[in-house]
């Protein structure tokens, strides 16, 4: 296999920055997903290197430490798919058990908020409403509909011989009725629920045992648990806010520059910002991080390797941001082609004349421009 020169990077730093866009957004979505709960938060847990997106990006300055300059590209592109690939790895593994997770409080909340008929009774029924350990008594519990409250407590004694008076209780009820107990002699159980039945009463079949009932209740109670502390956010507020743009319309800002202050936090600010978080969570939020700034490097790194196949060596050119407003966007084209377009005379024209070919373009001619472009979208929940 032949080894990869510097004309393969644009297309090899495509599909890794590709791939890391989607890992980003898997993750934002997932941080959605366990913030359930606090969902006007998660904005503030997604961030880069301890401040937010916008105040990183427009802050860049490559990581010398992580992603060494002396190093051939094809090396640093190969570090930052491996380190994508990882997380990417974990974070499946740690989504399919949270899911899992979820699954199991689901189907056991769903089994407490039927009806009568079918929701489970472990949290409505207690001890003391039922005669328990009797050779002779048993205690039934009837569905009875709202409108015959009046015509049960009438009745009920005498729908079978063998009924304790006065042994009827309401113990809950929701919309369509309510759950009564009655306790009965067992040789006249089935004769009970015939003639309950005939007046529009319902026995529910239930068995109330003890050590069933205190299971599901610890089962609720530990899935509960469990959720909660996947997520449970950090008690510390967002340290560094978003600087906000001037009210013009485009701003500019020069990448690289040294004398701009640095966004990264210390290690004092980094331990403290995850007191108070869930182990899913913490995951997500530094991983998160980990993985947008890896997108940003992939970016940078685009940008680089385009323009030096572009224009050439020795390397001179400068990277920008640009972030105009979206009323301003097809004028600021229309300035940066007017500008620029004797880097590119072939690609000047095909902006202004569709048919225009440009050899070896695979690429729409709408995405080529006569200067190097690449769009960064923080819109990462849309």
């Amino acid at each position: 296999m032949r080894q990869l020169g510097l004309s393969d990077l644009p297309k090899v730093t495509q599909l890794v920055s590709v791939k890391c866009l989607s890992l980003i957004k898997k993750m934002a979505q997932s941080v959605v997903e366990v913030m359930e709960d606090a969902k006007g938060r998660v904005h503030e847990n997604l961030l880069a290197n301890g401040v937010d997106l916008t105040s990183f990006v427009t802050r860049f300055e490559w990581d010398m430490a992580k992603y060494p300059a002396k190093q051939p590209l094809v090396a640093v592109v190969d570090t930052l798919a491996k380190q994508l690939a990882q997380i990417e790895t974990d974070l499946k593994a740690r989504t399919a058990a949270y899911s899992t997770l979820r699954g199991k409080l689901e189907n056991l909340e769903k089994k407490s908020t039927g009806n009568l008929f079918t929701r489970t009774l472990a949290d409505i029924v207690n001890k003391e409403d039922f005669v328990l350990d009797s050779e002779y008594l048993i205690t039934l519990l009837v569905i009875v509909p709202k409108p015959n409250y009046s015509q049960w407590q009438k009745r009920y004694e005498s729908l079978s011989d063998m009924v304790v008076p006065r042994s009827t209780k309401l113990i809950a009820e929701d919309n369509e009725g309510g759950l009564f107990t009655v306790t009965i002699f067992r040789r006249v159980i089935d004769d009970f629920k015939a003639k309950a039945r005939e007046n529009k009463f319902i026995v529910r079949e239930f068995l109330y045992d003890e050590k069933e009932i205190k299971t599901e209740r610890e089962e609720m109670s530990k899935l509960l648990s469990e959720k909660k502390q996947q997520y449970q956010t950090s008690r510390v507020a967002l340290k560094k806010r978003s600087s906000t743009f001037p009210d013009h319309m485009v701003k500019v800002t020069p990448i690289g520059n040294p004398g701009r202050p640095t966004t990264g936090q210390t290690e004092k600010e980094k331990e403290s910002e995850g007191e108070g978080e869930g182990p899913l969570l913490r995951w997500l939020k530094v991983n998160f991080s980990e993985a947008f700034i890896a997108w940003i490097h992939l970016k940078a790194l685009r940008v680089f390797v385009e323009s030096v196949l572009r224009y050439g060596l020795p390397v001179n050119f400068q990277a920008v941001l640009l972030q105009p407003h979206k009323k301003a966007t097809k004028r600021l084209r229309e300035v940066l082609n007017s500008v620029f377009k004797h880097l590119d005379e072939v690609a000047a024209a095909s902006i202004l004349d569709a048919s225009v070919d440009i050899p070896g373009l695979q690429l729409n001619n709408q995405d080529y421009f006569p200067y190097v472009y690449f769009h960064i979208d923080l819109s990462l929940l849309d």
